[in-house]
């Protein structure tokens, strides 16, 4: 097994929560309780804990120009999941943050990125980089 993230976080019920990741970003369920829920997003552990969610966005990330909320968290993909996950999103009306765009563009870096609430009110960025070797770039 390659090195596979694991983040923990929190959300306010389990039933929301499976609408979001598994019919919505269609990750697969792992184990679960009835306060928890592991999800593979991506090759990626997610621990979904039940608890108390109500935290104010802080938007103070200026990223190429764009606010984002901090923190968030998310996931890199290649440019067809990146475009497959847009239309996903869009398809069922989830509200973008920041709709789908290119940052960065005809410099190093250039990536796709788009952010999206899940229905906790958890921020989550998806980015594709247009070069792959460009991801720890300077």
């Amino acid at each position: 097994m390659s090195n596979v993230f694991h983040y923990a976080f929190k959300v306010k019920d389990l039933e929301t929560t499976r609408k979001f990741y598994i019919d919505i970003l269609s990750c697969n369920e792992g184990r679960s309780t009835d306060t928890w829920i592991d999800f593979d997003l991506f090759g990626n552990q997610l621990s979904a804990h039940v608890g108390d969610v109500n935290q104010k966005l802080d938007y103070c990330g200026l990223v190429d120009g764009v606010s984002v909320p901090i923190p968030h968290f998310g996931c890199l993909l290649s440019n067809s999941q990146f475009e497959q996950l847009a239309q996903r999103l869009e398809n069922a009306q989830v509200n973008f943050i920041v709709k789908p765009q290119v940052r960065y563009e005809g410099k190093s870096g250039q990536q796709s990125t788009m952010f999206v609430l899940d229905f906790s009110g958890n921020p989550i960025e998806f980015k594709s980089f247009e070069n792959s070797d460009e991801v720890f770039g300077s």
